[in-house]
């Protein structure tokens, strides 16, 4: 079958779409296509005028600057509870935009292989699918999306990264989903012990499980970007050892190097220290050990040597 659309144009009709139950229909539709073979690959041609600067977005949701949002409650009256959800409802409909954005941003200006479009499309697939389930279970306990104000943190964060793959790939897909594996686990105690079982059960057999693997691709493809760009600059040359044998470089000073960057890359575009308790078993999962967010903690961190 020839396939007439690039995954990049497919991706700029979800980002200019604003209605996010659309997005979220759309991206499904293209994801599906996407995975049969029936949308090519994007190809090089450098930067990509048509991306827009903001994702179209619904016009019937408030927003206000992040110090102005009213406190969410810890969920033991039903209006705290629908505002949680409604927060859960709102980052996942920037999800669905951070996922194609990342694909049309940066899938013409980078080579990047078939398997990280391939990634990033199942991500934007699964928070299509987390916005529709959780906008439905905001809706069956009596509330809406645009019932609540909202900040648009995510997004603001994201166009200070707009030039920069692995500096995206840093802010919002690993510290940021990260940051969303800490407080889910608090966030599903406030809804069980609110008497929300519903909303519980589906954060934590669903959405939360399928974060995991989100965080998971950000750090695969951070490190893809490291690795390459410490081939061009020749750092994965080989040194031998005593017995004379040759070992490879990449095997001793890879991930301490990357580790290094990470830091450094977060200390330029992340506002302010990562704040503890961290999920040290679900970020295990995801591939982050503790020498990677631990050092963050503090302002005027240090690389550890």
């Amino acid at each position: 079958m020839a396939c007439s659309e690039t995954l990049v144009e497919a991706a700029l009709e979800v980002l200019n779409t604003a209605d996010p139950a659309e997005k979220a229909r759309l991206g499904d539709a293209i994801a599906n296509r996407w995975l049969k073979g029936e949308i090519s690959i994007p190809f090089h041609s450098g930067e990509d005028s048509s991306v827009p600067c903001r994702p179209a977005r619904p016009s019937n949701v408030r927003r206000v600057a992040p110090n102005m949002m009213p406190k969410l409650g810890k969920g033991g009256s039903l209006l705290s509870r629908q505002a949680m959800l409604h927060s859960l409802v709102h980052t996942e409909s920037w999800a669905i935009d951070l996922s194609w954005d990342i694909i049309a941003r940066f899938g013409r200006k980078e080579r990047m292989p078939k398997e990280f479009f391939t990634d990033f499309v199942k991500v934007a697939q699964d928070e299509g699918r987390h916005f529709m389930l959780l906008a439905t279970r905001l809706e069956e306990v009596g509330s809406f999306y645009g019932a609540f104000a909202v900040h648009d943190g995510l997004w603001d964060s994201a166009i200070q990264t707009s030039q920069d793959l692995s500096s995206r790939l840093v802010v919002e897909h690993c510290i940021h989903e990260a940051r969303g594996l800490d407080v889910l686990p608090s966030t599903i105690s406030r809804f069980r012990n609110g008497g929300d079982d519903g909303t519980a059960k589906l954060l934590e057999t669903v959405v939360y499980p399928e974060e995991i693997t989100h965080c998971a691709a950000g750090l695969k493809w951070f490190k893809y970007m490291c690795r390459k760009k410490m081939e061009m600059e020749g750092h994965l040359a080989t040194i031998n050892n005593s017995d004379g044998t040759a070992v490879d470089l990449e095997q001793i000073q890879e991930e301490k190097m990357m580790i290094e960057v990470f830091h450094n890359t977060a200390k330029r575009y992340f506002r302010g220290p990562l704040k503890p308790p961290f999920n040290i078993e679900a970020r295990t999962a995801a591939g982050f050990g503790r020498e990677w967010y631990e050092p963050l903690v503090f302002k005027d961190f240090k690389v550890p040597d």
